[in-house]
C-alpha cells in the first residue's frame, strides 16, 4: 500500500529533477545532481560517524561500544541531501523520501542481512501531527529493494519525549529512557533498525538496548544520512 502511494507520487514528478528541475534520470534526480550528493565514505564502522583520518572506529565507540553492532548510512547530512530530507520529514514531500530511499538501497552494502527491518517508531501524538512516520516509509522501500520483511509495529514509543534535535547525547539518552516497548517476539533474531538521520545515536541506542534485553541476537541500523 505504501509503495503504491509512493509510486503514484513519484510518477507524477519523475519528469523533473527534485533538485534542479531538469530532466530526471535516476530515482527522480538527474545524473548531474546525483553525482553531487555527499556520499558517506570514510566513517566509523560502528556508528557511521564521518572521520577525517582513515580509521575503523571513532574514539567514542572505542571508549564505550554501543548496543547496536553497526550503522550503515548512504550520505553525509549535508547539502543537498539535508534539504531533501527536511522536505520529506517536515513538508510532506513523500516523493523526496521515496527517491532517497531508492538510492540508499542501492548505495548501502548489506553484507550481513538482518532477519527483518523495524523502523524507529513515532509517538502517536507526533504521528498524528505529521500524518506519517518517515522512518517507516524508508523501511518499506528498503525492504522492497532488499526483499526483507518490514515490521512497523515491532517497536512502540509509549512516551512523548521532548524534541531530540536540540539535545546532546546524554540528555537524549535520559529523554528516551523507558520510551520503547516491544509488541513482537525477537528471540534470536538479527533486527535491522531504520531511521532517516543519525545524529547522536541516542535513539538507536535506546531501541537497540531494548531489543537486546528482549532476546534479539543482534541489532544493526540503516539510515539515509549521518551528521558530522
Amino acid at each position: 500500500m505504501v509503495y503504491r502511494i509512493f509510486s503514484s507520487l513519484l510518477n507524477r514528478s519523475l519528469a523533473q529533477c527534485l533538485l534542479c528541475g531538469g530532466r530526471a534520470d535516476y530515482c527522480g534526480i538527474c545524473f548531474a545532481c546525483a553525482e553531487e550528493l555527499p556520499t558517506l565514505q570514510n566513517a566509523c564502522e560502528t556508528c557511521a560517524l564521518p572521520l577525517v583520518e582513515p580509521a575503523r572506529f571513532c574514539p567514542a565507540c572505542l571508549r564505550q561500544p554501543p548496543h547496536f553492532s553497526g550503522v550503515q548510512a548512504a550520505w553525509h547530512y549535508a547539502y543537498p541531501v539535508n534539504q531533501l530530507i527536511q522536505r520529506f520529514k517536515y513538508c510532506g514531500d513523500l516523493t523526496a523520501g521515496h527517491s532517497l530511499a531508492q538510492m540508499a538501497a542501492q548505495i548501502i552494502d548489506v553484507d550481513q542481512r538482518p532477519d527483518l527491518l523495524s523502523p524507529i517508531p513515532l509517538h502517536w501524538r507526533r504521528y498524528w501531527q505529521r500524518g506519517y512516520n518517515q522512518a517507516q516509509l524508508v523501511a518499506e522501500e528498503l525492504g522492497r529493494q532488499w526483499q526483507l520483511p518490514v515490521r512497523p509495529r515491532l517497536l512502540c514509543k509509549v512516551s512523548a519525549t521532548q524534541t531530540q534535535s536540540q539535545l546532546n547525547r546524554p540528555h537524549r539518552l535520559r529523554n528516551l529512557l523507558g520510551s520503547f516497548v516491544l509488541r513482537e517476539d525477537v528471540e534470536g533474531l538479527h533486527i535491522g533498525l531504520v531511521d532517516d538521520v543519525l545524529t547522536t545515536g541516542a535513539t538507536l541506542e535506546a531501541a537497540a538496548q531494548k531489543l537486546l534485553q528482549e532476546g534479539a541476537a543482534r541489532v544493526s541500523a540503516f539510515v539515509l544520512a549521518r551528521t558530522p
